[in-house]
């Protein structure tokens, strides 16, 4: 995935100027999509340039201007071709695993005290990403009803559901990660006869 294809599929809702997608990726994207603000303006140009999106220039005030980015045919043809495309799921960098794997070079109460982090961050994570699932379902967050307003309402269950579903995804991610991190916490804090006990 590129920080291109994230673009794609906001501008595809309704058009935004930089700082519009900027607080965006802020506030929403970065919950599947991270994009610091020094990338997307770059990538807005490069967009542009390649003819994946348009700029309509918007003067406000005396001397204040805005570009006001939408999707062109081209955009949407991109985006669509990306969507349909299998993604290699296959994990190539976890650096959460990477640091557990080493868990035995440090006290285990430093380790511990790592994954009660962990805990405490996933369990933030879920409820944020439930808590959007729920609004989506309700259709009730400010870019599904622009995005539900350029499509038939006979689809508009189908889209918010599909939406939810990736939010659910990471709720159950999140979830898992505070399993992990649980069942992490237990075979740190074993005595030396409950680890021979679970062999």
């Amino acid at each position: 995935m590129s920080l291109a294809h994230a673009i794609l599929g906001v501008v595809e809702a309704r058009p935004m100027n930089g700082y519009e997608l900027a607080r965006f990726f802020d506030a929403h994207a970065g919950w599947v999509w991270s994009a610091p603000r020094s990338q997307i303006y770059p990538q807005l140009r490069n967009m542009e340039d390649a003819g994946l999106i348009t700029a309509e220039r918007q003067v406000r005030g005396e001397r204040l201007e805005r570009r006001v980015y939408s999707i062109t045919a081209a955009g949407a043809a991109e985006l669509r071709e990306w969507v349909s495309t299998p993604f290699d799921t296959r994990s190539k960098r976890d650096a959460l695993l990477l640091q557990a794997l080493y868990f035995d070079v440090v006290d285990p109460t430093v380790a511990v005290a790592v994954l009660r982090n962990v805990i405490d961050e996933q369990a933030a994570i879920a409820r944020s990403w439930a808590s959007h699932a729920d609004q989506l379902r309700r259709h009730n967050t400010p870019l599904l009803k622009e995005r539900l307003k350029r499509r038939p309402p006979t689809e508009h269950e189908r889209i918010a559901r599909i939406k939810a579903h990736v939010f659910d995804a990471g709720t159950a991610l999140a979830q898992a990660r505070i399993a992990w991190a649980e069942e992490g916490i237990r075979i740190l804090t074993a005595g030396p006869d409950d680890a021979i006990a679970a062999e």
